[in-house]
């Protein structure tokens, strides 16, 4: 008989595969991934209409179709479609769609002889089912797909930045608003940047968990970017991907990365234009403040070239300090004494004739948008309201200097639960903010900060939520400790009177 004379056999099954393959590039909002599926509904569509298939085969790629077309600008990232990891559960999604089809066919061929030979016998005879050879082209292609991913690097290491890595890193520091970014000049944390090398993101890793430092650095292109490949890092390690202390400005970038929304607590920030210690709510300011002078303390901003000559004296308070307190030296989201980290900021110091009774180190802005502090120590003698001191002080330096806002940084666990969250983990916080005084106290820290009357924003941990979130934040709190043993309070040393 003469040769059959018909259409590729698996041209919409391949098609099908593609979208599968595709839909991860699409929930990574790849470029690629949009011209791709468009061009798998597009080739579907006109299969179809070849094999004159009716109104209702034709809805779902035209819907589809439809739905996609106008959404082109959603889809910003520029990547390739196969650099992109597919996790676990998608990849056994993918198996589960084409186990599903084989057992459709097996059910719907159950008679036929075809199941007892081998693929290669049926994948090129024109006279079996057009469905088994469109089979064994998509778990081919699937295949590929699989192996291609198999073959990938593996991810990149988390061990922290070195001096190079550090010194790339602040030209965009010195061009950031946001003063947490002086963060990466710690060294404690490793630094990922962006194909331009315009921006960077900074994170830790502990446990099943890799924790980025606030939202990336930089130019708002490459810190998208970035967090896509810090996402993808985490998913091709097998880790769960956190972001701590990030604004509610990105909560619908996050979300399209997959991450849920946590409340850790509220940032302080003071506006500097509007400060005032005439003002009536500032009464206590102005008095601690006319006590202290006469006392014979004063304020003084040492810029960074003079910073290295203090050191001794520096260490005398830090030590001081530490040695009244239930925990060790922090990391990650604050400092710790570190005299090479010290010496590239100016220092604020409270002193008392020639005795140093406090310091902070100051973190100044780009444009004069904002500064703040890090490290900050006082002498446990030194008189009451010291602190008050140095940070009104501050605040008027700043507002003559033109700056607009003083971070105060972070208050832990306030407006946790306020909008009536009623998970298990915002229940647990709210008892730790009202009664966790023995470990921190929280509600006290809130109080202090609230004297300067701040403007307060709610910090978020986007991480991913359900089981996978106890353990995101005891890793987290893990980070931020500066390990296990930070999270276990030491007992304090009584101070003796003399």
């Amino acid at each position: 008989p003469p040769p059959r004379t018909e259409p590729p056999p698996s041209a919409a099954s391949r098609a099908g595969v593609v979208l599968l393959v595709v839909a991860r590039g699409l929930q990574c909002r790849l470029d690629a991934a949009w011209w791709c599926a468009g061009g798998a509904l597009g080739a579907s569509l006109l299969f179809l209409l070849g094999k004159g298939a009716g109104p209702w085969a034709l809805m779902v790629p035209a819907l589809v179709l439809a739905a996609l077309l106008p959404a082109r600008a959603q889809f910003y990232r520029r990547s390739r479609l196969l650099a992109e990891p597919f996790t676990p559960a998608w990849l056994a999604a993918v198996g589960v769609v084409l186990l599903a089809a084989l057992w459709l066919l097996r059910v719907g061929h159950a008679g036929a002889d075809l199941w007892g030979q081998a693929w290669w016998a049926f994948a090129l005879d024109a006279e079996a089912a057009r469905s088994l050879r469109a089979a064994v082209g998509s778990v081919a292609l699937v295949l590929g797909v699989g192996l291609h991913q198999l073959l990938a690097p593996p991810p990149l290491p988390a061990a922290p930045a070195d001096a190079q890595a550090v010194g790339r890193a602040l030209p965009i520091i010195e061009a950031s608003p946001l003063t947490y970014a002086n963060l990466a000049l710690r060294g404690d944390k490793a630094l990922l940047f962006s194909d331009t090398g315009q921006a960077f993101l900074m994170y830790a890793c502990h446990g099943r968990s890799c924790v980025a430092m606030g939202d990336p650095v930089g130019d708002e292109a490459g810190a998208r970017e970035l967090a896509w490949r810090f996402r993808e890092m985490c998913d091709r390690a097998g880790m769960a991907c956190a972001f701590f202390e990030v604004g509610p400005q990105r909560r619908d970038f996050y979300a399209s990365l997959g991450l849920g929304f946590t409340c850790v607590g509220s940032e302080a920030r003071v506006d500097l234009q509007a400060f005032r210690l005439e003002a009536p709510a500032h009464k206590g300011l102005r008095h601690e403040r006319s006590r202290l002078a006469r006392l014979g303390c004063s304020v003084e901003i040492v810029p960074r070239e003079g910073v290295a000559a203090l050191l001794p004296q520096l260490r005398e308070v830090s030590d001081a300090w530490l040695a009244t307190r239930p925990t060790r030296e922090k990391g990650f989201s604050s400092a710790s004494f570190d005299p090479a980290y010290l010496c590239r900021f100016p220092v604020v110091l409270v002193r008392r004739g020639q005795e140093v009774l406090a310091f902070a180190n100051l973190w100044l802005g780009a444009g004069r948008h904002e500064l703040s502090i890090d490290l900050m120590r006082h002498l446990p003698q030194s008189p009451h309201g010291t602190m008050d001191l140095l940070f009104s002080e501050l605040m008027l330096w700043g507002r003559a200097q033109g700056y607009r806002w003083f971070d105060f940084g972070m208050a832990p666990l306030h407006g946790v639960g306020d909008a009536g969250d009623a998970r298990l983990w915002v229940r647990t916080a709210g008892i730790l903010y009202r009664h966790g005084r023995r470990f921190y106290n929280f509600e006290g820290l809130q109080r202090y900060k609230q004297k300067f009357q701040p403007v307060w924003t709610p910090m978020y941990l986007a991480c991913p939520g359900g089981l996978a979130l106890p353990q995101v934040l005891l890793d987290v709190a893990a980070v931020v400790a500066g390990g296990v043993g930070g999270l276990v309070p030491r007992p304090r040393r009584r101070r003796t009177r003399p």
